[in-house]
């Protein structure tokens, strides 16, 4: 990379990246933009057979990728990803974590199994991992960038007239300001750690609420539309490479507006 160069900034050829959840949905879209600018892509994600479609996706264009099957809610599990990136790379330069899960239920009725597991995997995963892949690879080699993926749902509560979702914004808060608590830490070491919070995207997570209320959603979204294929994908570009070296501890909302009203 020239240092000299503005596109250079963006350059992440001879980098590796580990994305979380990157399968499918906003993953599997983040996985496109890094790999397009050089980035070597690890996914991972429960179902092999998701994953061997994402690689044969992401070879069609062009793109370096690998997969690592993991369920990143046990023990041991993001642990072992890292390792598993260390051994096939000899280096980690950029985790995403994007992996998490959701559940509908009131507050007074919320099963305590759905907020274990959504703790376990929406919260506890994204901090095991960044633990690892810091002492690991970005600790050592006095550089990384850390890419959470969190939500707008962290960011405040949830509207009334939609099914409550009380799990997931608390752990999406966190999320938030894990953050800025690892930005504060880890920054002496020449990482970064930033998050982007999206409104509402098309994807398997969300097609429940969308049959109900996308119209809703739109319309009070001044852009007029949902997340489509390609907004996260400069967010998360910027925040993976060297464009943001003086960014940290930040929480970049792609939503349309639909926050600010």
């Amino acid at each position: 990379m020239s240092a000299d160069s503005l596109k250079g900034l963006f350059d992440l050829s001879g980098q590796a990246a580990l994305i979380t959840g990157g399968s499918r949905g906003l993953g599997l879209q983040i996985a496109e933009a890094l790999g397009e600018f050089g980035a070597a892509i690890v996914i991972t994600a429960r179902k092999q057979s998701e994953l061997d479609e994402a690689l044969a996706h992401l070879k069609q264009r062009g793109i370096t990728a690998s997969a690592v099957a993991s369920d990143l809610g046990k023990d041991g599990s993001p642990a072992a990803v890292v390792d598993t990136v260390m051994e096939r790379h000899g280096r980690l330069d950029i985790l995403v974590n994007n992996a998490g899960t959701s559940w509908g239920a009131p507050a007074e009725d919320h099963p305590r199994e759905a907020w274990d597991k959504l703790v376990a995997l929406n919260l506890t995963a994204p901090f095991l991992l960044a633990q690892a892949a810091a002492k690991r690879a970005m600790i050592p080699a006095g550089r990384g960038r850390i890419l959470n993926v969190a939500s707008i749902e962290g960011l405040k509560g949830h509207p009334r007239h939609m099914p409550p979702t009380i799990a997931y914004n608390a752990t999406k808060g966190g999320v938030i300001n894990m953050t800025r608590a690892l930005a504060a830490e880890w920054g002496a070491y020449g990482i970064t750690v930033n998050a982007i919070a999206p409104g509402y995207f098309p994807s398997k997570m969300t097609s429940k609420v969308l049959d109900t209320f996308e119209a809703d959603l739109v319309a009070r979204t001044p852009r007029g539309r949902l997340g489509g294929p390609n907004d996260l994908k400069g967010a998360a570009l910027l925040l993976a490479s060297d464009a943001s070296a003086h960014i940290s501890g930040q929480i970049l909302v792609v939503d349309g507006g639909a926050s600010v009203i």
